[in-house]
Formats: structure tokens, sequence, C-alpha cells
């Protein structure tokens, strides 16, 4: 896609935002201020920078280089060569080189290989070619500006195929030998004939990555219901899963319209503040258990947790609840338990609602069919 004319180069379109620039590169510069920390949401805070290493502890030799979206590893260094954070390298790729961007070096690498418990010492790990060349920045600005329009088109081309899939992303390697195209689709796809198409009309290797519906969402990004920006393009790097489970806890409403976020799944939010709804759950009372009174026996029927309150009503009269304290819940359970039975739970009641008798069931269907990994 071409940039239109008349537009200063500072105000168009930085495509290399996605890869934590904070402007596109510079073919004559030295492209000092290309990475900033604001700009990232892979960027981490170097903890140990103001500890000095061991004197008998080696420099650690390997360091993070981050791509495209959510795509980084690790990579060893040749002997004597140092790098800073920030700085643009040319990385060893199956096939070529690709380029990418000094994430994390320095003994934070070291406690991040152990976590992910990777052998630090296997010949597994790929290698730091060099710093990139004039030539290597060149051919990585032609290939990065070509993504979006090469997106398009292969849209269009797998549409003609009728394939069932949607091309979301495309990330070109830096030597411009190679595309990654990410798709998502629902059921498995013969793209066998689609790689040949796309192979003649771009002249590159072609790589096909399926991603979920979260991950899609991420690469996109958008605005949650809340209005914020949506958590996993902005801050997000791991997803953790997300069950039915955490909704009912927090005592919400199994509305589907309400519960799921712009990828379809259940919002990742619902986790935030699950553990808190846990801990303070503890204290509260088994909801199977019936209060039994002279007047007659009640069950429970909601909670709010952080009033510490407990709904009952009557079996008798299952539309009429009261909210009782749960000092005073725990007070009549125990009294059950010796064979006292008070007179009735509106001398412990806090408030009373009388509650319709036609409940409306909108949207509380079977919501298992949104848990996912």
């Amino acid at each position: 896609m071409e940039e239109p004319e008349g537009i200063p180069t500072e105000q168009r379109k930085n495509d290399f935002l996605t890869r934590g620039c904070c402007q596109t590169p510079k073919l004559y510069q030295k492209n000092d201020g290309l990475f900033q920390h604001r700009c990232s949401k892979f960027d981490s805070f170097d903890w140990l920078k103001s500890i000095p290493p061991s004197q008998n502890l080696k420099p650690f030799d390997i360091i993070e280089v981050r791509f495209k979206n959510s795509r980084k590893d690790y990579f060893r260094l040749p002997p004597e060569m140092e790098v800073h954070v920030g700085e643009i390298v040319a990385v060893e790729a199956s096939p070529g080189h690709d380029i990418g961007i000094v994430n994390m070096v320095g003994e934070l690498v070291r406690f991040q290989v152990c976590s992910r418990k990777q052998d630090s010492s296997s010949e597994e790990i790929k290698k730091v070619y060099r710093r990139a060349r004039l030539t290597d920045i060149e051919k990585w600005i032609a290939a990065v500006e070509t993504e979006t329009s090469t997106m398009f088109r292969s849209r269009e081309i797998a549409g003609n195929l009728n394939l069932q899939m949607k091309i979301n992303d495309v990330e070109y390697q830096g030597d411009n030998t190679k595309a990654i195209f990410y798709y998502t689709a629902e059921d498995r796809v013969d793209f066998r004939e689609l790689i040949k198409l796309l192979a003649e009309e771009f002249k590159v290797r072609i790589e096909m990555r399926q991603i979920g519906a979260r991950q899609e969402a991420s690469r996109l990004g958008g605005i949650g219901s809340c209005g914020r920006e949506l958590c996993c393009s902005t801050w997000m790097s791991d997803f953790k899963s997300v069950t039915t489970n955490s909704a009912r806890v927090q005592q919400l409403s199994l509305n589907p319209q309400k519960l799921a976020g712009q990828c379809g799944k259940l919002k990742c939010c619902l986790n935030y503040e699950y553990e808190t709804y846990v801990d303070a759950l503890k204290d509260f009372p088994n909801t199977e258990t019936l209060l039994k009174t002279k007047k007659g026996d009640a069950s429970h029927q909601k909670t709010d947790i952080f009033q510490k309150l407990m709904w009952y009503s009557y079996l008798s009269d299952p539309f009429n609840l009261m909210a009782i304290p749960v000092a005073h819940i725990k007070h009549i359970l125990d009294e059950n338990k010796k064979g006292i039975l008070p007179e009735k739970l509106e001398e412990y009641a806090q408030t009373v609602e009388k509650k319709s008798e036609v409940g409306n069931g909108i949207g509380l269907d079977d919501l298992t069919r949104f848990d996912h990994l």
C-alpha cells in the first residue's frame, strides 16, 4: 500500500508499532529512539540493573529478541559482542535471517530462561548474527510496509477458493524471503492449494499458522464493554483459563451477552477478582444447609458477599426474601445443631424483599460452551 502524498513522514502510519517501535526506522540514523519502554506491552523492568554481577559469574550470553505482536525468542550472542535494549539485530532464522529488537539482556534473561525450564547450554538456541546493517534495515522496512496489502490480497485469494477461514495477520521475515500467515478457522482447513497460489503471488516461502479467537482479538485490538482498549491487546502477555465457575462465584448473572468479550469467549476480566471472592466466601456457611425455624424451613437464595448478607426464603413462601447477616446465620445453625428452633427468621432479617413469581430466563442457558483454555 502506497502512502498518500503530501503527508509528512512523521505523521504517517507507523507499521512498526506492533514490533515495539515508537517510530519507523531511519536508514541513515542510529535509531537510538526507535524503541522506548512505553510503546511495548512486552517491555520488562530490569530490576537487576543496579545490582553488580558476581565476579565469579560469566556474563550471560543469551538475549531476548522480540518480533511482531507476541512473538519473541532467545538467541545466543557471539563472543565479545555486547548489545543493549532497543538495538536492532539480525538473528538466525529458518531459512535465512530475521530482524528483531533486543527486548532484554543480562542476568534477567538468565532468570527468564530458568523459569521456562530451558537449557541455556543447548545448541538448539539460535544465534545472533550481527547488529542490523543498512541493507538489513532497508529490506526490513520494505517487507513490513507490504504486510497490510499482502493480508488483504490473501483474503481475496482464500475467498475465491471458498475456504472457511479468516486470515487476520501477516508477518514477513526480516530478509523478505518468508511470510507467516496467521488465520482462524472453526474446522480443519485444506489450504494446500492456497499455499501454492500465495507462493506464486508473493514470491516468498509461505507458512500458515492457526491461532485462537483470543489471540485474534489481541492482534486486531478493539474497545471492550468497559470503554477501555482490550486488555489482551494492551498489556496481557498470556492467557489463563476462564470458566463459568468464575462468574458463578462472583454471583454474576449467567447472561452470555454480558459475559462474552469481543472474541466471543468469556471475558478475561472475570478472573481479576475471582480469588478475592473465593477468599471472602471462606467465612460464609454452606448454602446447601436449611435454616430450621418454628415457622418453617428456609433455603438459601442469593448472597451479597461484601456486605456479608445471605438471602433466605421459606420453602412454603419462596417469593419473600430476607437478608440476614452472616453472623446471625451462623448463630441459627449452631442453635439448630443443639435442637433449638428460633420463632421466625424475620427477627434476624435486615431487609425483606419480594421477588416476582415469573422469573426472567433470558440468557440463562448453559454457558459451558464458552469455557476455554
